[in-house]
């Protein structure tokens, strides 16, 4: 029987870490990244055999280009990559400095892409494999105080979208994960924030500021579920293009796609009269 390989990004803390456990636990092999090898000691032991932890920054392409064939050589294929690595940024539009939305994308985005094609010729080549995006909610809706962040998510999101028509005749499956608050340590250690900090957006972008710190370690996502979740989901018949993680991500998402459909339904004449006259 065919044991599966999973190149997990971005394993020290949060989905990344217990993605890595639970696919352990059940017997898999696990590709364990993370800048720091040693912050995943502990996810290989014991599993010496069926693990490989890999230092591995998304945004050095000298890793990447190493870190894939490796993995390759352990285990022969990859079967399985999830893009998770990525933090957030906190800041109003304004506030935020050039370089920071910069590095942001360097991570969430590009990085990803990166991954993505290093493993895509094999999958390729064995007409089969999956990729696992790890997005947000705010992937398909934003915050104040969160453009940026969602923005990179945004990215991550209209890249699958094409990313799942190229590839799915060719036996290979996307899957865009989309989750609210979980408690990871995203709030913690993986959110970053702006420098400045503007008055005028105290009653915006500076109360979401307020709430990361806030609500920090009572967030309802259990990231050991959400595990499962994912795990589940692939295993399907009919795994989703998008998985919903968490009640409070169905709920605005939800929400969201029936504002937008009522405001096409109300500026419907508009668009359809914005079309030359006679065309079909």
């Amino acid at each position: 029987m065919h044991t599966p390989t999973w190149f997990i990004t971005g394993c020290s803390t949060g989905f990344g870490r217990e993605l890595a456990r639970t696919v352990l636990a059940r017997g898999w092999n696990a590709v364990v990244t993370a800048r720091d090898p040693a912050t995943v000691a502990d996810i290989v032991d014991g599993h010496e055999t069926r693990a490989l932890a890999l230092r591995l920054d998304v945004t050095d392409s000298a890793q990447v280009a190493q870190a894939v064939p490796q993995a390759q050589t352990r285990f022969g294929a990859i079967d399985v990559l999830v893009n998770n690595a990525g933090y957030g940024y906190r800041g109003a539009v304004e506030e935020a400095d050039e370089a920071d939305v910069r590095k942001l994308f360097d991570t969430n985005f590009f990085g990803l892409v990166a991954l993505t094609k290093a493993v895509l010729p094999g999958m390729r080549a064995r007409k089969q494999g999956y990729i696992v995006n790890i997005s947000s909610m705010a992937g398909r809706t934003s915050f104040p105080g969160s453009g940026f962040y969602s923005a990179s998510k945004f990215a991550v999101e209209g890249m699958s979208v094409a990313l799942q028509k190229e590839v799915q005749p060719l036996g290979i499956g996307v899957m865009v994960v989309e989750p609210s608050g979980f408690r990871t340590d995203f709030a913690g250690r993986s959110l970053h924030q702006s420098r400045s900090a503007i008055a005028d957006y105290a009653a915006t972008a500076g109360v979401r500021r307020k709430e990361n710190i806030s609500t920090h370690g009572t967030q309802p996502g259990d990231p050991v579920r959400a595990a499962e979740a994912i795990i589940g989901a692939l295993q399907s018949p009919t795994p989703p293009f998008r998985l919903v993680l968490g009640r409070i991500a169905v709920q605005n998402l939800r929400a969201e796609l029936q504002a937008q459909g009522r405001e096409i339904d109300a500026w419907e004449e508009v668009a359809v009269n914005a079309d030359h006259p006679g065309t079909a």
